[in-house]
């Protein structure tokens, strides 16, 4: 990333979530953990889905997908966000943070677009069930997950090739754990209406579009529900949703409360930004696990192959 460009100006200084070193120390240990957590579960969620023949439907296509996601758009940030908790400098050069902002581009757009093709997936099984073989083919499940990739990564090119044109002069201070792009337009001397123009108009449309498609998705799906007689009908027709509805609220609320509801202080808006490259990450497997019989019958089966393994590899060197 060249910056031929730029001032003098090399770095950024990260204030964080707090000042006080026995916070930080505890916010590190917190963090630490959660990130642990969301590496381990979405790992888990990709084996088992890997290795379940059960489980090789495009229901778990998408979710293995998700959590790949996961994985990425949590380790974008959350290392970084340790490394300055634990030390005195907190800083982040020029170059490593619009590389950050990158890759929350790609990661974040790509699984907003994921969510959409998941509700469409849902709406398939719920609302043609006869046709969901023929709808739902593998070439086009595989068509949809390339399309959230192009459209996420179609935001990015956008945006950030301008942001790497920006001057920055005395304001060098980001009052965040991490960078994001707005932050850093009010760090710059130079003119950013046409940035700030071009990041409405790129990702304001494609958080409408796949929110709207998400909503119709569940309208159509919820009138399918209600005309199912049976009770056990549209109970199993339900829990086969709840999952993802439980993601997309945890994913789009907190993006909604972070970017478009003005708020007092700086301190809620961190905590928005937590909720959704932080915890939300961590919580999607343990959403879809906790949840889906399925994915806990494969989890099962999975450890049970593990064991067996193990204990034939010890009667080998026995």
């Amino acid at each position: 990333m060249a910056l031929r460009n730029h001032s003098a100006i090399t770095e950024f200084i990260i204030l964080g979530l707090s000042a006080d070193p026995k916070i930080q120390a505890l916010l590190f240990v917190l963090f630490l953990g959660i990130y642990l957590l969301t590496m381990l579960g979405n790992l888990m969620m990709l084996l088992v889905i890997r290795t379940d023949s059960h489980l090789h439907t495009p229901m778990y296509f998408f979710l293995s997908h998700l959590s790949f996601i996961d994985l990425c758009f949590s380790s974008v940030t959350v290392p970084k966000m340790l490394e300055n908790l634990l030390s005195q400098k907190k800083s982040i050069s020029v170059r490593g943070c619009l590389a950050q902002i990158f890759f929350v581009f790609i990661t974040g757009g790509t699984e907003i677009c994921l969510l959409s093709v998941m509700a469409y997936d849902r709406y398939a099984a719920i609302c043609h069930p006869l046709l969901y073989g023929q709808v739902m083919s593998k070439q086009w499940c595989a068509q949809l997950v390339w399309g959230s990739w192009g459209l996420g990564f179609l935001d990015t090119v956008i945006n950030v090739p301008l942001a790497m044109k920006m001057d920055f002069c005395d304001t060098y201070i980001i009052p965040h754990y991490s960078c994001e792009l707005p932050s850093i337009f009010l760090l710059s001397c130079s003119d950013v209406s046409t940035n700030f123009l071009v990041m409405l108009c790129s990702t304001i449309p494609h958080a409408l579009i796949t929110f709207l498609s998400i909503f119709f998705s569940y309208i159509c799906i919820i009138f399918t529900i209600l005309s199912i007689t049976s009770t056990s009908g549209r109970n199993k027709a339900f829990s086969t949703c709840s999952s993802h509805i439980a993601a997309v609220i945890f994913f789009y609320g907190s993006v909604f409360l972070r970017y478009f509801i003005p708020t007092s202080g700086s301190s809620l808006k961190l905590i928005f930004s937590v909720q959704y490259s932080v915890i939300t990450p961590m919580l999607n497997p343990l959403i879809y696990s906790l949840k889906n019989k399925e994915v806990k019958a494969a989890v099962r089966r999975t450890l049970e192959k593990y064991l067996q393994y193990v204990q034939w590899q010890n009667k080998g060197k026995g």
